[in-house]
C-alpha cells in the first residue's frame, strides 16, 4: 500500500505546479477563479493528455483532433507562498492550502471557510490491488446531489454508490445500483454555510463512491471515491450556488446539444409493432393515424429493434427484416408524411453470425482480447457477440459508412442508440485507443458516448446543415454534447413512477439536461389504469416524453389502452405541447448556461432548509413547480412551497405566500402546478404536431408581483441555421411596481411564424386602470365575449385576477406598461 504522507519536492512548471511526496507525485493547476484541476499518480511520471471527455482544457491532449469543438484555455499562474507547514496557492475566489506534513490538500473561500479538506494522513491511497483511494473530510450538515443516473432519493448522503454501466432491465428505482450511466460527479453543499462544490473525477475505470456509509474511530468523518485504476484527476468546482456548479461543469464536459424541436413532441415507442411476423410497417402508421383520431399529438416514433431480425430471429443490426418492413425508405417517407419522424433502434454488440461480422472483423473494428490478435467475445443479447470499438478510427467509419447506407440514405436523422453499456467481463480485453491501446477497463463507459458522437457525425455528413437527434441508453460525463438519454427499462410499478423522479433530477445536476424515462413502465405487466394516467400526467413534464413498453403480459402500452381513461391521456399530453414554447426555451437555456430543465426545488431554493432532501417534487424551468400525484387512490396531496417566492396555483389562481404547506384535493384530472412569482411562461394553444404545425398565436404567462426575466428562443427548429445566427432571442423583462413594464429585447436574424400575442398578467392586488403597447393605449373592454372578437385590446378577468391582453406582434424592440394607480371614482 502506498499512501502520501509528507510533501518531499516542488517543481514549477508552465501554469502548473508539481508536488512530490513519498509516495505520489501531484500536479495543480488553476483552470481560473473557481476550478482546480488536481492530479495524483503514484507512477514515476503523469500518462499523457488523452482524453475524449473533456470540452474544455488548458493544455494539448492527444485527442484533441478526435473530440469536436474542445476549447483551449489559458490557466492562471500557478505561483504560491511557502508559509513554513503549508504552501498557498490563491486565485480571486479561492484559497489552496497543501499541508506539508501530514500531507494534504485544504480548499478555502477568501473568508476561511474550508470547503473541501483531504483527510490527512490517508489523503491519496494506492492499495496493493492497484485501487485508488481518495479520502475527504465530510461533516454532519453536507449534503451530496448528482452522481449522474442513481436510484433512490435526492441526497445521497449514508450512500455507497458504484460507478459502472450495467444492461438493468426491470430495475428497483429506489435501490438498484449500478444503472446504465457512469458519471463520476457529484455536488456538496453544506448546510451551515450553504456553499456548493462540485467535485469531478476524470477517470473511466469502475468507481465507488462512498458518501459517508463507512465509519471510523480512528478517523474524522469522510468519503472517499475509489478507482480500479488510472489516476486521481479530479476538479474542484467552486460555487457557491449549486447553479454556478452546474454551468461550471458543463464548461469541462460540454453543454447539451440543443435538440430538434419536434423531439419535445410525444415520441411513441412500443416493442411489440416490430415482433409482428408480417407488416410491422402498417403497425407503425396506423398508431399515427390511431393517434390522430383520438386528437392525441404524436411527433416521432422509437423503432424497436425487431425490424433488424434475421431469418434466426436475432438481431442484426443494420439489417432491415423486409417481412415486417417491405420497403423501408416509402416507410419513413410515410410516416414523416403523418408528422412523425423515425428513430431507429441501434445497437453496438455484433453477434458471431452477423453478416457483417467478417468485414468489421478484417478491418479491425472490434475490441480485441488481450492479446490483441482476435475480437474480443462476450454475452451478448441473442448469443456471443463482438463490440465495436469507437476509439478505433478504422471502427469509427464503418460504423458510420453503414449508418449511412442503411439509415440516413433513407431520409432518417434520428438515431436511437440502445444495449451500448459495453459489460465485456474480459477487462484485459484491448481497445484501440486511437493508436495507445488501453484496456476496455479503461474505458467501457466512455465507448457510448464515442458511439453517440458517431452518429451525430454521420448525419453532419450526409447534410450538414440537418441537426441530429441522438439518444442514448448509457453514457459517460459529457453524454449530453451528443444526446439525449433516458433512465433504460424500468419496471413496471407505482415506485418507478415516484423514483425515476430523484433519478431524472440527479442527471439533471450532473450536466445532462435532456432526459426523461418509459412512461408507463418498460418491463412488467400492463400498468394499471391509474398507474398509467399518474405516470403520464408526470411524464408531460421531462424532456424526452415517450411511452414505451415491452409488456410481460402480452399487451402493448398505448395512450389509448383503456378507452375509459383515454381522456386524461390526451388531456396532458395537450397540455404537454401547450408549453412547447417553454420547452424549447429551456433546452436553448441549457445548451448554453448548463441548467436542468427538470430542477430539484434545491436548485432554485438553496437557501430554504426544507427543500434539501426533497425528492419528488421539481421545477420546471424557473417558473413552474410540479407536484404530481404518486401515491394509488391518493384523495389529497401535501405540497411544500419555498419561501422566497409568492406561488399561484396553475388551475385555480389562488395565491399562496411560500415557505408553507398546503393541503391539496385531488382527482384522477390532477396535475398539480404552482406558477412562481415573477414567472414568464410562453405558451401556445392548440398545437397538434410539431413538424407541421407554426406557432402563429404564442401566449404569455406572466406573475407580475416580482422583477425577472426570460429569454424567448425560437428558430427553425431542424436545421444549423442557428449556429450562423439565424435564430431569435426575445428577452423579456419584467419591472415590477406601479408602473409594471414588460420590456421585449431582441436578438438574431430569424424571422419568427408569431403573429400574435396574448399576454396574461397575473395581478397580485388590483386591477389595472390602462395598458400601453409602445406608448399608445391598449382599448379597454369590459366583455370577454367583445375582447375575444377584437383584434387589439385588454380585459379584466376578476375571477382569476388576470389582466388579459392582445395584439399584433411587433418585428422591433418594444415596452408594455401595465397600470395599476387606483382610480378614485368617488372625488370624480
Amino acid at each position: 500500500m502506498k499512501v502520501s504522507k509528507t510533501l518531499v519536492q516542488v517543481v514549477e512548471g508552465d501554469s502548473y505546479i508539481d508536488l512530490i511526496t513519498d509516495a505520489a507525485r501531484y500536479r495543480l493547476i488553476l483552470m481560473n477563479d473557481d476550478v482546480i484541476r488536481i492530479r495524483c499518480t503514484f507512477d514515476e511520471q503523469f500518462a499523457e493528455e488523452a482524453s475524449y471527455v473533456l470540452a474544455t482544457t488548458a493544455w494539448p491532449d492527444r485527442m484533441d483532433a478526435v473530440v469536436p469543438e474542445r476549447k483551449r484555455i489559458t490557466p492562471l499562474s500557478a505561483s504560491y507562498v511557502d508559509r513554513g507547514s503549508d504552501l498557498l496557492m490563491s486565485t480571486n475566489r479561492l484559497n489552496v492550502v497543501i499541508h506539508k506534513h501530514p500531507f494534504a490538500i485544504e480548499i478555502q473561500d477568501l473568508q476561511g471557510n474550508v470547503l473541501h479538506a483531504d483527510v490527512k494522513e490517508r489523503s491519496y491511497v494506492k492499495d496493493n490491488q492497484g485501487r485508488l483511494y481518495h479520502y475527504s473530510c465530510m461533516s454532519d450538515d453536507d449534503y451530496f446531489y448528482g452522481f449522474g443516473e442513481k436510484s433512490g432519493n435526492l441526497n445521497k448522503k449514508k450512500r455507497r454508490m458504484r460507478m459502472h454501466n450495467v444492461d438493468t432491465i426491470g430495475y428497483d428505482a429506489e435501490l438498484t445500483d449500478p444503472l446504465y450511466k457512469h458519471i463520476p460527479f457529484y455536488i456538496k453543499m453544506n448546510g451551515k454555510s450553504q456553499a456548493a462544490t462540485g467535485m469531478f473525477y476524470h477517470n473511466a475505470y469502475d468507481s465507488v463512491f462512498d458518501m459517508g456509509c463507512e465509519r471510523s474511530g480512528y478517523w474524522t468523518p469522510y468519503s472517499y471515491f475509489c478507482a480500479d485504476g488510472g489516476e486521481l484527476d479530479y476538479f474542484f468546482i467552486y460555487g457557491p450556488d449549486l447553479k454556478n456548479v452546474v454551468s461550471r461543469y458543463t464548461d469541462l464536459t460540454g453543454k447539451t446539444i440543443l435538440p430538434t424541436r419536434y423531439s419535445i413532441g410525444y415520441m411513441g415507442s412500443t416493442m411489440f409493432y416490430t415482433e409482428l411476423e408480417h407488416h410491422s410497417d402498417q403497425a407503425i402508421l396506423g398508431f399515427m393515424d390511431k393517434c390522430r383520431e383520438e386528437d392525441i399529438p404524436c411527433d416521432g416514433f422509437f423503432m424497436s429493434s425487431g425490424y433488424t431480425t434475421g431469418q434466426d430471429g436475432k438481431r442484426y443490426v443494420f439489417n432491415w427484416n423486409y417481412d415486417r418492413f417491405p420497403n423501408p425508405k416509402q416507410f419513413i417517407d410515410d410516416l414523416m408524411e403523418k408528422g412523425a419522424a423515425l428513430a431507429p433502434n441501434i445497437k453496438p454488440g455484433m453477434l458471431l453470425t452477423h453478416p457483417l461480422y467478417k468485414e468489421f472483423a478484417e478491418k479491425g473494428a472490434y475490441i480485441k482480447d488481450e492479446s490483441g490478435q482476435k475480437p474480443e467475445t462476450d454475452r451478448y443479447w441473442g448469443g456471443a457477440a463482438s463490440f465495436v470499438d469507437f476509439t478505433n478510427p478504422e471502427g469509427r467509419e464503418l460504423w458510420k459508412k453503414h449508418l449511412k447506407s442503411s439509415f440516413i440514405s433513407l431520409g432518417v436523422t434520428s438515431i436511437w442508440n440502445d444495449n451500448n453499456e459495453y459489460e465485456i467481463k474480459n477487462t484485459d480485453a484491448l481497445c484501440d485507443f486511437d493508436g495507445g491501446h488501453k484496456e476496455i477497463s479503461a474505458l467501457r463507459p466512455i465507448m457510448p458516448n464515442l458511439m453517440a458522437q458517431m452518429a451525430k457525425e454521420a448525419i453532419s455528413e450526409v447534410d450538414p446543415n440537418t441537426r441530429p437527434y441522438i439518444v442514448n441508453r448509457a453514457g459517460f460525463a459529457g453524454i449530453q454534447r451528443f444526446a439525449q438519454t433516458w433512465a433504460g427499462d424500468n419496471n413496471t410499478s407505482w415506485k418507478s413512477l415516484k423514483y425515476n423522479i430523484p433519478i431524472i433530477l440527479g442527471l439533471g445536476l450532473s450536466g445532462v439536461a435532456n432526459q426523461g424515462c418509459d412512461i408507463g413502465g418498460f418491463f412488467g405487466p400492463a400498468p394499471e389504469p391509474e398507474l398509467f394516467v399518474r405516470w403520464v400526467q408526470n411524464g408531460i413534464f421531462q424532456p424526452r416524453f415517450s411511452i414505451h413498453s415491452c409488456n410481460t403480459d402480452n399487451t402493448v402500452t398505448e395512450p389509448w389502452m383503456y378507452p375509459s381513461y383515454t381522456s386524461y391521456i390526451r388531456d396532458a399530453i395537450q397540455l404537454r405541447y401547450t408549453l412547447v414554447p417553454y420547452f424549447y426555451s429551456l433546452l436553448h437555456e441549457a445548451s448554453v448556461v448548463g441548467s436542468p430543465v427538470m430542477r430539484p426545488l434545491v436548485y432554485e431554493f438553496q437557501t430554504d432548509d426544507k427543500v434539501w432532501e426533497e425528492s419528488f417534487d421539481f421545477m420546471l424551468g424557473r417558473s413552474i413547480l410540479v407536484a404530481n400525484v404518486l401515491e394509488e387512490a391518493a384523495k389529497t396531496r401535501s405540497v411544500y412551497l419555498p419561501q422566497g417566492s409568492d406561488w399561484v396555483d396553475w388551475h385555480s389562481r389562488k395565491r399562496y405566500s411560500g415557505g408553507q404547506t398546503v393541503g391539496l384535493e385531488v382527482s384522477l384530472s390532477s396535475i398539480p402546478m404552482f406558477i412562481r412569482s415573477g414567472a414568464i411562461i410562453p405558451l401556445t394553444p392548440q398545437l397538434k404536431n410539431i413538424h407541421k404545425g407554426h406557432i402563429e398565436e404564442l401566449h404569455l404567462l406572466v406573475e407580475a408581483s416580482e422583477d425577472a426575466s426570460f429569454t424567448l428562443y425560437e428558430d427553425d427548429g431542424v436545421s444549423n441555421d442557428y449556429q450562423n445566427g439565424n435564430f431569435l432571442t426575445t428577452t423579456i423583462h419584467l419591472q415590477t411596481g406601479k408602473e409594471t413594464k414588460l420590456l421585449f429585447e431582441r436578438e438574431g436574424s430569424y424571422q419568427s411564424p408569431v403573429k400574435r400575442l396574448v399576454v396574461d398578467v397575473i395581478c397580485k392586488e388590483i386591477a389595472p386602470v390602462h395598458i400601453q403597447l409602445a406608448g399608445n393605449k391598449l382599448p379597454m373592454f369590459l366583455s370577454q365575449k367583445d375582447w375575444e372578437n377584437s383584434e387589439t385590446g385588454w380585459y379584466y378577468e376578476t375571477e382569476s385576477k388576470t389582466a388579459r391582453m392582445k395584439y399584433a406582434a411587433p418585428q422591433t424592440d418594444y415596452e408594455v406598461i401595465v397600470q395599476f394607480v387606483v382610480k378614485d371614482l368617488i372625488s370624480i
